[in-house]
């Protein structure tokens, strides 16, 4: 389960941003997750809510986006959210695309105190 690698780098992280802005918590965190990106946000929940203890995101709240994939066609050049995993464009129904959002996961922000 790749989840608690994941979380743990984002509390790594945390860590290194309450350090560096000179504040003693964090109270939030948000984080963008695409659908192709190979997490699964329940997993990564659980994991968060159980490693964040001990740590100074103990009482942060953890808030996932969750970014559906946008795609951007060669044929028709118009960028489009897919609604489901049928590649292809759903303008001009080209099947030469660009994924250019939902593969990843990021940090978007810290709240911190």
């Amino acid at each position: 389960m790749h989840e608690y690698s994941i979380v743990q780098a984002l509390l790594d992280a945390c860590e290194e941003n309450v350090k560096a802005n000179s504040a003693s918590k964090v109270t939030k965190v948000v984080i963008k997750i695409g659908i192709m990106s190979g997490v699964e946000p329940e997993l990564l929940q659980s994991a968060f809510e159980t490693f964040k203890e001990e740590t100074l995101c103990h009482e942060a709240e953890l808030v996932m986006q969750i970014q559906p994939i946008v795609v951007r066609c060669h044929v028709c050049l118009r960028e489009s959210v897919l609604e489901k995993r049928e590649y292809h464009c759903p303008n001009c129904k080209s099947q030469a695309l660009d994924i250019i959002d939902g593969e990843d996961m990021y940090l978007m922000q810290l709240e911190l105190e």
